[in-house]
């Protein structure tokens, strides 16, 4: 079975109104706001979550594919904007992992989620686990 959902947090929200979202729109159906485990960091330039086991989250938004047809595409599309294939033989950026988005109501999903896969020494929390606290 594939696995046909997505879990959003970064650029990829409908609320920063990045260009990129355009993409998620055309392929998937918003199903809600959702949350994950993880810990979500200041880069500065960006946030950036790592996965935990601990009971902290990161907030974000639970998509599923509208067409499943097209969900390989559509994947492979994110893979690359999300760096998790680099071909100069660094760390790739982020990684992609299945995970469990909890919805407001409880009920839990499994998804895909992105990663950060490089260091987060020395760099600040962000203890709401939520991007727009970041850009506010």
């Amino acid at each position: 079975m594939k696995l046909e959902y997505l879990f959003v947090y970064g650029s990829l929200r409908k609320a920063l109104g990045h260009p990129a979202h355009e993409f998620v729109q055309k392929y998937y159906d918003y199903v809600g706001e959702a949350k994950t485990k993880g810990i979500l960091y200041n880069l500065s330039e960006f946030p950036a979550a790592i996965q935990t086991e601990d009971e902290k989250y990161i907030v974000g938004e639970l998509y599923k594919i509208k067409n499943l047809d097209e969900l390989s595409f559509a994947m492979a599309q994110i893979d690359d904007y999300e760096g998790i294939l680099d071909e100069d033989g660094n760390t790739p950026l982020y990684k992609k992992v299945k995970g469990e988005a909890i919805l407001e109501n409880g009920d839990t999903i499994n998804a895909w989620v992105y990663f950060y896969n490089r260091s987060i020494e020395s760099q600040s929390i962000i203890e709401s686990g939520d991007i727009l606290d970041f850009k506010n």
